[in-house]
């Protein structure tokens, strides 16, 4: 009777998975891949509980069984989403009158850390940019810039001319959903500006019209669009990446930005300046900078706190 009854619950678990699948191809045209991945995950879950009769706890403890096992968190998701579809494919066909998948949250995918460079490699990048070419000073504002206000690539592409104008070490900027923000900018970085309109001219194109376009912004350009695009801000990273003898992978206008607030996170900034500095809308957003200076917080702690200070000498 055993034997029978586990071979009679598998034919009827088969017979469920065949008649979503069916559906998922004839109704909502799912790929070929898609109906695969939607098997695995139905089929991994029947390892832990019976499709047919599965309650909630048994959602959650396979769900649990997942993030025991250090499966990824996307990975997760993607599971519970085959099981949400499953169980609604089973609700509307009345072979359920109820979804157990219902109230249960998806696991959170943890925000990846974002990439920097050190600051000695920073160090190396404005060593690397620095010299008197027209095409030196503007390279080596647009570091400067970039590293020492914490803009975004697209804020400094389209930087009007009138806007960098600094007053008391800030200027301003429309970042995202066009809110204005004052931007700092450190002295050495105003001299890189400085350097820069002084030569700015040789970057202006020859005809009227598109002179006139061009010399609204900052980084006037002989292109069609009157300005140094974000790509070409990109290419001119990565060739002074290489020129600097670092991985130009890892160098990006987004990185030069994580590396402001990271070093002043690192340098003892608290979360509520950088995030006004950054013109993050959430304090959430900012927060992920803590995570990536955690290592050298934890060593100021550790030289700096007298408890810290009486074990290491106690050891």
């Amino acid at each position: 009777m055993l034997k029978q009854g586990m071979a009679r619950k598998s034919v009827d678990n088969a017979h469920l998975i065949e008649a979503f699948l069916d559906m998922m191809s004839a109704e909502r045209g799912s790929s070929i891949n898609t109906l695969a991945a939607y098997r695995r995950d139905l089929i991994d879950f029947l390892g832990h509980a019976d499709l047919k009769t599965a309650d909630r706890d048994a959602v959650r403890g396979f769900l649990a069984g997942l993030a025991a096992s250090a499966i990824a968190p996307a990975s997760q998701a993607r599971k519970l989403s085959a099981l949400r579809q499953f169980y609604g494919f089973l609700y509307a066909e009345g072979f359920r009158t109820d979804d157990p998948t219902s109230a249960i949250e998806a696991p959170k995918a943890g925000r990846p850390l974002p990439k920097i460079v050190s600051a000695p490699d920073m160090e190396a990048m404005i060593a690397a940019a620095s010299g008197d070419t027209p095409e030196a000073r503007r390279l080596l504002c647009i570091v400067e810039m970039l590293y020492g206000g914490g803009l975004r690539v697209s804020e400094l592409a389209g930087l009007p001319l009138s806007s960098a104008k600094a007053r008391d070490g800030f200027i301003r900027v429309t970042g995202k959903g066009n809110k204005e923000r004052l931007a700092p900018l450190n002295a050495s970085a105003r001299a890189a500006l400085e350097a820069y309109l002084d030569v700015r001219e040789e970057f202006m194109p020859r005809g009227p019209r598109r002179r006139a376009l061009a010399e609204r912004y900052l980084f006037a350009s002989r292109s069609a669009e009157g300005f140094l695009t974000r790509r070409r801000f990109h290419q001119m990273l990565k060739a002074l990446a290489l020129k600097a003898g670092l991985d130009p992978d890892k160098v990006s206008p987004h990185v030069l930005r994580h590396a402001f607030a990271t070093h002043l996170v690192e340098g003892g900034a608290d979360l509520r300046s950088v995030q006004t500095l950054l013109g993050h809308a959430d304090i959430g957003t900012t927060q992920i900078y803590t995570h990536v200076a955690r290592d050298h917080l934890t060593r100021v702690v550790t030289r700096a706190h007298p408890l810290a200070r009486s074990r290491n000498k106690g050891g």
